[in-house]
């Protein structure tokens, strides 16, 4: 994996930035004419407006996309990865925020503005250039920007003044920094602090930047935490489990392993599915959800059989779950024992608008049923799928 690009402030320690301001507008305005610029912008820059002008965005027209409702906005959060990390971060960078003259913005990995903080003040300037929860600061949305650029450019970004695209943000001056997936790699946000122009400084960018990489640092402390726990329920599957095999996380990395030579991760599908898969590196493997992950065995040369789920019912619902040569049990709640049984009856699946008109008695608690078969899944691995609600293919399930 190359190393991140070292963030690039837009002005160095001890410039004048109403100066440096001044030189930016004469550097902007002659781009956007097609006259000669006195100077160049910073490469950053200079790569970000070729990629808006290529997207068809407008210097002196606001483009944005629309704003996210209050449903969809809370489930664009819950599904972020990122909620776990806005208190650590909020507190981090509360030194920022806390004169009133700058706000700071989580964005999701699309450049979703998903939570905002500052005084009421800044906050109603932000609104009214369309910087509210809900909205878009990708590049392709609103140009040039410290979350759309450090999306677009994988690395923590400071956008000041006629660095902006669009014109009417010139009055502004933004921060940003990417957050990465330790597990994936992949960028699940940026962390952002606008204000006015006036109130840049070099600082601010190596600060935010820091603070990603804490937030970094604590989702692999987290990562850490989950494998020790899957480890732990492992060990006993792997004990009675015959042949080589894995117990891997959903990520494919593993937490322990027996008759194999060690490894940190494997190749996982991206969706993997219960049954036979073909790993890349290891050969055929008989996959079976596990509390918290996957037990991956190395295929023999026999057909895999079949996963089997019994749902007790009663006062003290129980699930029991046996593979080839694995068992094990998860004690769920009622609530997640009646979705259960509601999916048990319904091999086809079940929408989350039908499973809440099923539990709740009409179709409009959709994102709590989300959010409970969401807990349900990272209890039962990939013994179900979504879109719709079911039990995966191959799993054969009973109800006593």
């Amino acid at each position: 994996m190359s190393l991140p690009l070292s963030p690039e402030p837009a002005l160095a320690a001890g410039d004048d930035p109403r100066a440096y301001a001044a030189v930016l507008q004469a550097v902007y305005d002659a781009s956007m004419t097609g006259r000669k610029p006195p100077a160049r912008p910073r490469s950053v820059i200079g790569q970000s407006w070729e990629r808006v002008r290529a997207a068809g965005v407008l210097p002196d027209i606001d483009t944005t996309a629309p704003v996210l409702n209050s449903m969809d906005l809370h489930e664009r959060r819950a599904s972020s990865g990122l909620q776990q990390l806005v208190d650590p971060l909020m507190h981090h960078l509360d030194t920022l925020i806390v004169d009133g003259e700058n706000i700071l913005v989580v964005a999701d990995a699309a450049g979703r503005v998903l939570w905002r903080n500052g005084v009421n003040r800044v906050l109603h300037r932000a609104d009214r250039l369309g910087f509210a929860e809900g909205a878009s600061w990708a590049e392709d949305s609103v140009g040039t920007n410290a979350i759309g650029t450090a999306l677009a450019s994988g690395r923590a970004v400071q956008v000041f003044s006629a660095e902006h695209f669009v014109r009417s943000h010139h009055e502004w001056t933004c921060a940003g920094a990417p957050i990465h997936d330790p597990r994936t790699g992949r960028v699940l946000g940026v962390i952002d602090v606008s204000g006015p122009a006036a109130t840049i400084h070099p600082t601010t960018l190596a600060l935010v930047d820091t603070v990603a990489r804490l937030a970094e640092s604590g989702l692999r402390e987290a990562h850490r935490a989950r494998l020790d726990e899957l480890r732990a329920v492992a060990a006993p599957i792997l004990a009675r489990s015959a042949g080589p095999a894995f117990a891997v996380d959903p990520y494919g990395w593993v937490a322990a392993l027996d008759g194999v030579a060690p490894r940190t991760q494997i190749p996982l599908p991206r969706h993997p599915a219960a049954g036979r898969q073909y790993l890349r590196g290891i050969g055929d493997c008989d996959l079976e959800p596990m509390p918290g992950g996957w037990l991956v065995r190395v295929a023999a040369a026999d057909a895999p059989e079949q996963i089997r789920v019994e749902l007790v019912g009663g006062r003290e619902p129980l699930v029991k779950v046996s593979g080839p040569n694995a068992a094990w049990v998860h004690r769920p709640s009622p609530r997640h024992a009646q979705l259960l049984d509601l999916l048990a009856r319904h091999p086809e699946g079940l929408s989350a608008a039908q499973l809440s008109l099923a539990v709740f008695g009409n179709a409009d608690q959709r994102i709590a049923v989300r959010s409970e078969m969401s807990r349900l899944r990272k209890h039962l691995g990939g013994l179900l799928a979504a879109n719709p609600y079911r039990f995966t293919d191959g799993v054969v399930v009973t109800t006593t």
